[in-house]
């Protein structure tokens, strides 16, 4: 499996945890656009763009463009 394909994997993974939490818990906009420290939401925002951006990054650079 190429990075990009984990990376793509990873994220699906952490959509279904966050699906999964909301559909337990329902979601506070607080709780998700800044978390207290340790919450479980804490880093989720950042982890999950971080990943995504870096699947753009990977398919530009195999397309030969840039954005």
């Amino acid at each position: 499996m190429s990075s990009k394909a984990e990376l793509i994997k990873e994220m699906l993974e952490m959509q279904k945890k966050f699906m999964e939490y909301e559909h337990n818990n329902g979601v506070d906009p607080e709780d998700y656009f800044s978390p207290k420290s340790g919450h479980e939401l804490d880093g989720y925002r950042q982890k999950y763009m971080e990943l995504a951006m870096k699947v753009v990054d990977m398919a530009h650079e195999e397309a030969g463009s840039e954005r």
